[in-house]
């Protein structure tokens, strides 16, 4: 079954319907799902970009977002046919942080979390703290992607904004702040702050006293799967008639969700995304008693924790190497590139465009190329980039496998795995295992929708999302990726500046 024939009809749809909503690094898109957690009728989106710099800066204009979340709402809603929706589902990119002042209003833009202003202020923090205390604790490492250090730089270089905010906030707390007049941070929401103390499901007061905020400027935290109290239900009933009565559901860390939405529901099975950034993850039961350095794990409700790495540079390396290598547009064209048989003269490259995240959190980071002569093509600097992205997601499964075990099933979604299918192989070759793709392009916006139908639907049998095709390792490539991957590590730190 491909992804045409997952999509059902409005006259096939199973009840409840939940309406889908992401916020991704390239667009705001929705969809509204049946309890079978198949997509019904068409999507809508409205794409933006980040505002970037060299010095770091990655912001979104918040006040946009929340508009096109409405535009979203709007358009599917003035295409659906009257069937009642019973919830509203909100995922977006994580980590993100919004200032808000008394009156509910983003005093600036919202960063994002590729936003790296704040690398200085991570080494003070480490000094200060014991961060391999702070791993075990809250999950996660002391690193610009965290909010700490984010907060430190801020008190720093905007004291005049810090002394207006009254919360700190979400992008998607904020956006159901301005849409609901409400709003909650979910529990993988507040994990992926790094400001979470996993075991326990309440803000981490060492971390909130080296940031410089308090408990009083964060949202309450609370489970994803219970409804936020308090909407102003009349308002959301006179702007979106279709949604009078829904239950509207915190804001979701996209991880989660892609996970979810994968088919990735449980510790059988590890979900490897590969969209702007990638990451690998396996949803696993309770609070796991030790993280391994090299990865995170956020709690996401009262029964699990979803452990994983993160690589910053997946989809934004392959932009980047059709700017500035100047190589096709075509996905066609590249995805040949990946296609051909490994080659020993491709150049070593160690993919940190924009820092490390797992397995080493050097936020300063920069890649690296190494082996390039006067021969070197730009397609053999592509293919030696893509081989560096498939050893980042190799180094994250060994030591995901440290503490979930091998898994059954390896899948993988996102945009890169639709357009470039065969940097799949690349993955498998380099970790010596099966890699499945997931014939379903949006993948995060349906496991938002199953994280709501659990609550919503508990007993309705989900349907599975169709797979395209399963990668397996060749054998006669082992010990060419076993070179890339000593070449890699000889690399390593000098990309880490060490």
């Amino acid at each position: 079954m491909g992804r045409d024939e997952f999509a059902v009809g409005p006259g096939a749809a199973q009840e409840p319907l939940v309406l889908a909503l992401d916020v991704g690094s390239t667009a705001t898109r929705g969809a509204v799902h049946d309890a079978a957690g198949r997509p019904v009728g068409r999507r809508a989106k409205v794409a933006h970009a980040f505002t970037t710099g060299a010095d770091g800066t990655s912001e979104i204009d918040a006040d946009q977002v929340v508009d096109e979340v409405a535009d979203v709402v709007t358009r599917l809603l003035d295409h659906h046919e009257g069937r009642p929706v019973a919830g509203v589902a909100l995922d977006t990119f994580a980590t993100s942080l919004v200032g808000v002042d008394a009156d509910g209003r983003a005093l600036g833009p919202c960063s994002t979390y590729a936003d790296s202003r704040a690398a200085a202020h991570v080494a003070p923090l480490r000094a200060e703290l014991d961060e391999a205390a702070v791993q075990q604790r809250t999950g996660t490492r002391l690193h610009t992607s965290y909010l700490a250090p984010r907060l430190r730089w801020l008190a720093e270089t905007r004291p005049d904004l810090v002394g207006r905010v009254a919360t700190w906030m979400s992008l998607g707390e904020y956006v159901h702040r301005r849409l609901l007049g409400t709003t909650a941070a979910s529990t993988p929401t507040a994990a992926w702050t790094g400001m979470l103390d996993r075991r326990t499901g309440r803000w981490d007061e060492e971390l909130l006293a080296a940031s410089g905020a308090t408990a009083q400027q964060l949202s309450p935290v609370q489970d994803p799967g219970v409804p936020i109290d308090g909407v102003d239900a009349a308002g959301v009933a006179r702007r979106w008639p279709a949604l009078a009565g829904a239950a509207w559901f915190p804001a979701v860390a996209d991880g989660l969700s892609s996970n979810l939405g994968t088919g990735a529901g449980d510790a059988s099975a590890m979900a490897l995304a590969a969209a702007t950034s990638g990451a690998v993850r396996v949803l696993v039961p309770g609070v796991p008693e030790h993280v391994p350095e090299g990865l995170w794990c956020y709690r996401v409700d009262v029964r699990r924790s979803l452990l994983g790495g993160a690589v910053n540079d997946v989809g934004r390396l392959v932009a980047w190497a059709q700017a500035t290598l100047r190589l096709p547009e075509d996905d066609a064209a590249l995805d040949a590139v990946l296609a051909a048989d490994p080659d020993p003269r491709t150049p070593a490259v160690v993919p940190f465009l924009s820092g490390e995240r797992s397995t080493g959190w050097a936020a300063s980071a920069r890649a690296v190329v190494a082996d390039v002569s006067a021969g070197t093509t730009p397609e053999a600097l592509f293919r030696g980039s893509a081989e560096g992205v498939a050893t980042t997601y190799a180094r994250v499964v060994e030591q995901l496998v440290e503490v979930a075990g091998r898994p059954e099933r390896l899948v993988a979604s996102g945009r890169i795995t639709q357009g470039l299918p065969h940097l799949l192989q690349l993955v498998a070759d380099a970790i010596g295992a099966p890699v499945e793709r997931v014939d379903l392009k949006r993948t995060t916006l349906r496991g938002t929708a199953l994280l709501a139908l659990e609550a919503l639907a508990p007993d309705v049998a989900r349907a599975d999302p169709p797979v395209a095709g399963v990668f397996e390792p060749r054998g006669e490539r082992e010990g060419h990726y076993a070179a890339v991957r000593e070449r890699f590590d000889a690399l390593y730190d000098v990309a880490r500046g060490r």
